[in-house]
């Protein structure tokens, strides 16, 4: 048994983990960073009204605050080229765990099936089941998604309702989207560990 299985080293061994996640350009998703979505063609990206249609049909809600949101990321990020509707459960006495699955889904049709987890530290208590709608930007290729990327710190933001916050590595920026109480502000400090398989171990 490595010493990554035993409960009462989960904090050293979150630390040695995020030690492993390149940090450097975090600062291009923060507000006031956005990424330059000139070179993404609108045919291969998704506009902000159909984003918006889908998101209220995935999560079955209309709310001002979700329409915020999206118009929020729009204007920081731009056009999205892929999104990712799934599910996902997580926990959390201080430090957390989150787990979840779904898939991606490109503008030309293309679709794959992708799994995270990953751990966080925070000021967050409790547990939840919740919908998940990941915006994904200047992804090159659909298997850029499986590694590892960092929560940005400070980028988690709250508007009527819904939550949003970044994660980013190698120029890939996700924007995961949660409604009500399938938020947990502890998540956005931390990292998730995307892949093909499922896995329990989140590091």
């Amino acid at each position: 048994m490595t010493t990554c299985n035993r409960l009462r080293l989960f904090p050293s061994c979150f630390a040695r983990a995020l030690q492993a996640v390149p940090f450097a350009g975090l600062l291009a998703a923060t507000p006031g960073h956005a990424a330059d979505s000139s070179t993404d063609s609108d045919k291969n990206t998704y506009d902000q009204d159909s984003v918006l249609k889908d998101a209220e049909q995935f999560f079955g809600s209309s709310t001002e605050g979700l329409a915020r949101i999206i118009e929020k990321a729009f204007k920081e990020h731009g056009r999205p080229s892929g999104y990712i509707k799934g599910e996902e459960a997580s926990g959390a006495v201080t430090v957390g765990l989150r787990y979840g699955n779904g898939t991606l889904s490109f503008k030309a049709g293309k679709s794959r099936k992708v799994y995270w987890q990953g751990p966080s530290i925070g000021f967050d208590f409790g547990a939840n089941v919740s919908k998940v709608f990941i915006l994904v930007y200047h992804l090159p290729s659909s298997d850029k998604i499986y590694q590892r990327f960092p929560a940005v710190d400070g980028s988690f933001y709250y508007v009527g309702g819904a939550g949003i916050n970044y994660q980013q590595r190698d120029g890939v920026i996700l924007a995961p989207i949660r409604l009500g109480v399938g938020m947990r502000a502890g998540a956005s400090i931390g990292y998730m560990h995307y892949t093909r398989e499922k896995t329990y171990l989140p590091f």
